[in-house]
Order: structure tokens, then sequence, then C-alpha cells
């Protein structure tokens, strides 16, 4: 009984250091460098577009005094009208261009930043949209002091950079509208997801989840954008590829049906995960085009 006893004290301490370790495996950030990620996008659309363009760098400090690097891209019109793009997990403000090179043609500036712990911010763990959230309103604050006479003002978000985007309406922040591509509603399914691909004990992301309460502070229970739409009114639109199957169409469903604002999904045929602007460009930039003109009309 001694020797049993023994076993499953091993057993139980192996099974708890791995869990705090695969805590750490889920949030751990692992980034791509500004260069890594602009020589992605350049081997998939044109960027040529980028350089001659009018920038600016600058930093933002957001609620907790983390530092965040902005680039806004001017412009080549006369127009006050502003949109700040988010970007997926392990990427960059570059992994936003194929987005503001749409808004450019469309009239807008684009404000294209690095969330925390991505891109030239200090490293740092992911809580997937919670503090992420945050540091979007504080850009969005920053944003509207900056520039005062922006006429039309939203924020556009892909995969994490979506969930950011929702969990920043839980503050009903100063914006007219926002659009989220292929985001999560929870993390703990995508979680999943990941573990199983690895051939995990999916039954064990409970107590993973615990174990990155402990170590970071937030379980992935808590990791809900969807929560933030409990009563959003800014208008919102989704996009997801009919063919995810990291994070599926039916995430971006249930967000829909949670908000209490104007909304709209479209499903991008033969799209797979943060593929469906390359998938169908055209379509794409149509539907965001007809929902800012009817929305918006001579904004």
């Amino acid at each position: 009984m001694l020797i049993v006893g023994i076993v499953i004290a091993v057993l139980a301490v192996l099974i708890i250091a791995g869990c705090f370790y695969f805590a750490g495996f889920a949030l751990r950030i692992r980034g791509r460098s500004l260069e890594e990620a602009r020589a992605w996008q350049e081997e998939h659309y044109d960027l040529s577009w980028y350089d001659p363009l009018e920038k600016e760098d600058y930093t933002v400090t957001s609620y907790d005094g983390y530092v965040l690097h902005a680039q806004l891209l001017k412009n080549p019109g006369n127009t006050n009208r502003y949109v700040i793009t988010s970007h997926g997990y392990t990427d960059n403000r570059f992994g936003t261009m194929k987005y503001a090179a749409m808004y450019l043609e469309q009239g807008f500036n684009v404000i294209a930043y690095d969330l925390r712990g991505h891109g030239l911010n200090e490293p740092t763990f992911t809580t997937y949209s919670i503090r992420e959230g945050k540091d979007l309103n504080a850009l969005i604050l920053d944003s509207r002091k900056r520039y005062p006479n922006a006429s039309l003002f939203g924020i556009h978000g892909e995969s994490l950079g979506a969930a950011t985007t929702v969990a920043s309406l839980k503050e009903k922040p100063p914006i007219d509208f926002a659009v989220a591509d292929c985001g999560f509603c929870e993390i703990t399914p995508v979680i999943k997801t990941v573990g199983t691909r690895m051939h995990l004990p999916v039954f064990l992301v409970g107590l993973v989840s615990a174990c990155a309460k402990l170590r970071f502070g937030y379980s992935f229970g808590e990791m809900r954008p969807i929560d933030a739409l409990q009563d959003n009114t800014i208008p919102i639109v989704f996009f997801h590829g009919a063919d995810d199957d990291f994070i599926p169409p039916e995430h971006s469903k249930r967000m829909k049906e949670a908000t209490k604002g104007y909304t709209e999904i479209h499903l991008i045929p033969r799209a797979e995960h943060a593929t469906s602007i390359l998938t169908d460009p055209k379509g794409y930039r149509a539907f965001v085009a007809n929902f800012l003109a009817t929305q918006f009309p001579g904004r």
C-alpha cells in the first residue's frame, strides 16, 4: 500500500507540474518579428503601397502602464475617417496590412499597432482578450484625443485581434463601428482543439486553466469576449471563413446572436482561418463598403 501511495503521489505531482507547464505553453507568445511578418505578407499579396505612405510611429501607455507601439498610416487624401486594426496571435502590425489596404481605398487613415507581448512591445503573456481589450480601449481614447476631428471611427480585428475588438466593447468605447474577423467567443474550446491536435488529454484542460489562474492570474473561463456583448449597441460586422476548423464559424454566429446592436455576418466560402479577405478580396471589400455606406451615409 505504501508503494501504491508513493506512485499515486508521484503521478499527481507529475500531472500538476505538467499542467503548470502547459498553462505557460498556452499563454506564452511566440511572436514573429516585424521583418518576418512583413515577408509573409509580401509572399501572399501586394504590399508595394506601404513604403511610399506617410507614416507616424508613436507609443500609447495602457491602463496598467504597459507601453504599446503603434503606427499611423496617413491616407494620401484629405480625410477624417480613422480605423484601428488588431492582428492575430503571434503576429504583429504587419498582419493587418491586408485590411489596411482596404480601408485606405475607402478613405480611412489606419492605426496599426502591436498587441501586448507582440511586435516591438515588451515580452509578456497573453490573456486572450482580457488585458488586450483594455489595451485597445486605451488606444481608442488616445486616438480620439490625437484626432479630435474624426468624422467616422472604427475598429477591425482578426482572430485574437477580433476577440480583442469584441472584448473592448465592454467599456462602451467612443467608436462608430467594429468588424470582427474569425474571432473566438471563448478561448476554452480553442484550447481543447489545440490539445486534441497535440494528442493531449483534453479532460485536463480544467486543471490547466486552474494552474493558469495560479501562475498568471487569469483562467481560461474568464477569457470570454462574448460577455462584452450583453448590452452592446455599437454596430458590428462579423466575418468568418466557412472552412475554418481552428476557430469554427459557430463562434461568430454566437456573438452575432449575443449583441444588441445592428449586426451582420458573412461566411466566406472556401476560406480557412484568417484567410477570408485573401480568399475573396472583392467580396470582402464590397461587404465592408456596403456596411459603411448604409450605416453611415455621408460620413
